[in-house]
């Protein structure tokens, strides 16, 4: 069934689309500052991706101006995204926000005026922290090496003068980011093979092979708690992280630049298995 086409007009001009999947209390967090928002030309999709929980009934008690649409299976954050643009009628925008993210009132005022003034762009990224005092940051866009290796730039690193500064970026984390459906639904959205991790990479490098830009918004602040429903550094996290850095690695890098790379690319596969059998996880990283 094909993705429908970027604008309809009978609709809010931005959609935000949340992927649930046991959210808990979590997820009402999320809604609840989203429900401050400054701008208010949005609607607000859940995708809740068969939760065991409660959080569905909560949500359609507490929040009954959400759209929620209920999969019978988990088909991931991937899956999610691209059944609401299925499902919804969208506008122009379309805004990804995980369930434990949960956006300074501004946030979305910031990230719409910068695609206003920014037509060049075609997906925005946001200043993303780790801490609800928004004094460490959790990360300020994806960055990808030539050896297939993406990593969140600044995450870690404490809030500092040197990221209030818009500015390029390779891609948005997906977590918290704006794109424009024209240039977004073309490309098919994002890859369900994929499932979860590493697909906003490789939306954003596709993007950035069919021409477009992407840019990070300095003053679209996001508190991110991160890894809440699959736990950091778990064995379905390494599984689905690596496996997808080898996939996007080898499905988007162009022509000759995949041979030059290539050696690069197996050498961090050697380092990665090497590390972490040495973690006690070299099974899970040789079946990825």
């Amino acid at each position: 069934m094909p993705l429908v086409d970027a604008v309809t007009t009978d609709t809010h001009r931005v959609t935000v689309i949340i992927v649930n999947y046991n959210g808990g209390d979590v997820i009402l967090q999320c809604l609840t500052a989203l429900q401050r928002q400054q701008y208010r030309d949005f609607q607000t999709v859940v995708v809740d991706n068969h939760s065991t929980d409660a959080s569905l009934s909560a949500i359609q008690r507490d929040f009954p101006w959400v759209r929620l649409l209920a999969l019978e299976t988990n088909r991931g954050f991937a899956g999610g995204v691209n059944h609401a643009l299925r499902e919804c009628p969208h506008g122009s925008l379309v805004a990804l926000l995980n369930p434990d993210a949960f956006p300074a009132p501004d946030w979305l005022a910031n990230l719409v005026a910068a695609a206003d003034q920014h037509p060049q762009y075609a997906a925005f990224g946001s200043r993303m922290f780790s801490d609800e005092a928004m004094q460490a940051l959790d990360g300020v866009g994806d960055v990808y090496h030539i050896s297939g290796l993406p990593w969140r730039q600044g995450h870690g690193q404490p809030n500092s003068t040197r990221y209030d500064r818009s500015t390029d970026i390779f891609a948005p984390c997906a977590a918290a980011a704006l794109y424009r459906a024209d240039a977004l639904t073309p490309l098919g959205c994002f890859d369900e093979d994929l499932f979860l991790y590493a697909e906003d990479v490789d939306v954003g490098f596709r993007l950035q092979l069919a021409g477009y830009r992407s840019l990070y918004v300095a003053d679209a602040r996001v508190w991110h708690v991160g890894s809440v429903f699959v736990g950091k550094h778990s064995d379905f996290q390494i599984y689905h992280g690596h496996r997808n850095l080898v996939w996007v690695f080898v499905k988007n890098m162009p022509g000759l630049l995949f041979w030059l790379a290539l050696p690069l690319h197996v050498a961090l596969n050697i380092v990665s298995v090497l590390w972490f059998t040495f973690k006690g996880q070299g099974r899970v990283i040789l079946r990825a």
